[in-house]
């Protein structure tokens, strides 16, 4: 029984829960949940609002507290995770999918580079909340078009615990309301899409109550009559089958390279803990004013006896950087290797590196990208259920076979690659030598230029000759 016909059932039975209490029971379990507040999190880190770094000392007996205002406190935010986030989406997502029919069928309508843009978008989401979505709709003009939906807005309804079929969806969304010119509310808007269409509320000062600006309604109408999609319009997209997050993995890493580089900021910074001035010939203090004096103000103050005359004296501390840059870079290099990502300043890549130094530098990301592939390729073979469902309702041929091929943003060594092409004459087909050359732009007109110049070539030896 799916999750439609089970509360189908409930209201059937007269349980004591209707439609409207279950949507507003599952949005406001959904809106503080654990999920949503790391996928919120992980937006975060992503744009460099990350946990502060902190820098404690005794300022007071017994206490300790920020040390702002005492001493000097950096708070440095050096961002890799957007780093991670962006190398990750851009090495599979950056460069166009071909997708390949059997059928002579153009889908170039389809999958173009506006869609191309849209996989971008929700490849920084997957990496970034676990799983990304995609809406597809009929607009006003009555074309197939694509809407992502956040998935921090979006409660998914699953029917297996694997996550391969969807039973329902709820999608929600804030609009700002003009109560005057210079006063607005924001309501929130919620969308329950189930097999049989669409139902609207709004949700406002704790209460769901349907949308009675909106009927509820099936998802397509033509000429005044209406279709549902053959399955929930929804289509999702997920890193790996785990649906782990990617900020799960090097947080704790991201958290101490900030704290590393503000700690060794505010050293190489304040005179505190390198100069320490030594009062000789003043009464002496307890241990939580000595601590106090020592962070705020520097200063030591010991007795005067008759053998130690009053004198001030100053003990030099001497830092030692290279602790703080070999550890900085050492975090640096585990956020990395923990993200599978990788280091474009890696000393591999110097000097005209070789393809093998070069794949080598790039085997994590490659780990990463496989996982991605395999679910995208799930997923865009969804997405081609609504489009072949979008062709029969508008007396379209269907596609039935197609092919994805995603071209990874990996760097070559391009002389290695023409030394391998200038190898290969007399085994491989010239299409295929002009087709994997690195300077070629369009293998049609490239092997049309060609054949032009080796006829012009043709024709000065003919005419030669003929003289």
């Amino acid at each position: 029984m799916n999750t439609t016909e089970q509360w189908i059932d409930i209201i059937r039975r007269n349980t004591g829960i209707s439609e409207q209490q279950f949507v507003q029971a599952e949005y406001e379990k959904f809106l503080y949940s654990k999920k949503r507040r790391k996928m919120l999190l992980s937006r975060q880190y992503y744009l460099g609002n990350q946990q502060e770094p902190k820098h404690l000392v005794y300022t007071a007996k017994d206490t300790m507290q920020d040390a702002s205002g005492i001493i000097p406190n950096n708070k440095i935010i050096n961002n890799l995770f957007d780093d991670l986030v962006d190398q990750k989406t851009n090495y599979l997502l950056s460069q166009q999918i071909d997708a390949q029919t059997d059928d002579d069928i153009d889908v170039t309508e389809y999958f173009n580079p506006s869609f191309q843009n849209l996989l971008k978008e929700l490849g920084k989401d997957v990496y970034q909340c676990s799983i990304g979505y995609l809406h597809p709709f009929i607009d006003e003009q009555g074309n197939l078009s694509f809407k992502r939906f956040k998935p921090e807005n979006v409660i998914p309804f699953w029917h297996d615990e694997a996550h391969k079929q969807l039973d329902a969806f709820i999608h929600f969304y804030d609009v700002e309301i003009y109560q005057s010119p210079s006063i607005t509310t924001t309501e929130t808007h919620v969308e329950y899409y189930l097999p049989e269409g669409v139902h609207y509320y709004i949700y406002s000062n704790g209460q769901l109550a349907p949308d009675t600006s909106k009927l509820n309604t099936a998802y397509i109408h033509k000429n005044d009559i209406s279709y549902n999609w053959t399955s929930v319009p929804l289509i999702w997209f997920k890193p790996n089958s785990d649906e782990t997050f990617l900020l799960d993995r090097i947080k704790t890493l991201q958290d101490a390279l900030n704290q590393m580089i503000s700690n060794f900021a505010n050293v190489m910074s304040q005179d505190v803990h390198n100069t320490i001035l030594v009062l000789k010939g003043y009464d002496g203090t307890n241990l939580e004013e000595f601590r106090h004096n020592l962070a705020k103000h520097g200063v030591i103050k010991i007795s005067s006896t008759p053998e130690v005359q009053g004198d001030v004296e100053a003990l030099n501390v001497n830092v030692d950087a290279t602790n703080y840059t070999t550890i900085i870079k050492e975090l640096e290099r585990a956020i990395i290797t923990n993200g599978r990502g990788f280091d474009a300043k890696d000393d591999r890549m110097a000097n005209n590196p070789n393809q093998m130094n070069i794949n080598s530098m790039y085997s994590d990301i490659d780990l990463d990208a496989n996982d991605l592939e395999a679910e995208f390729q799930a997923s865009l073979h969804h997405l081609v259920d609504f489009i072949n469902a979008y062709r029969s309702l508008n007396s379209l041929p269907i596609i039935s076979s197609i092919n994805f091929i995603f071209n990874r943003d990996l760097p070559v060594n391009q002389q290695d690659t023409i030394n391998a092409i200038k190898d290969s004459v007399g085994i491989l087909s010239e299409r295929t030598l002009v087709a994997n050359h690195p300077f070629t732009l369009n293998v049609d007109e490239e092997l049309e230029q060609i054949k032009k110049e080796r006829q012009e070539v043709f024709n000065q030896d003919y005419t030669y000759e003929g003289n």
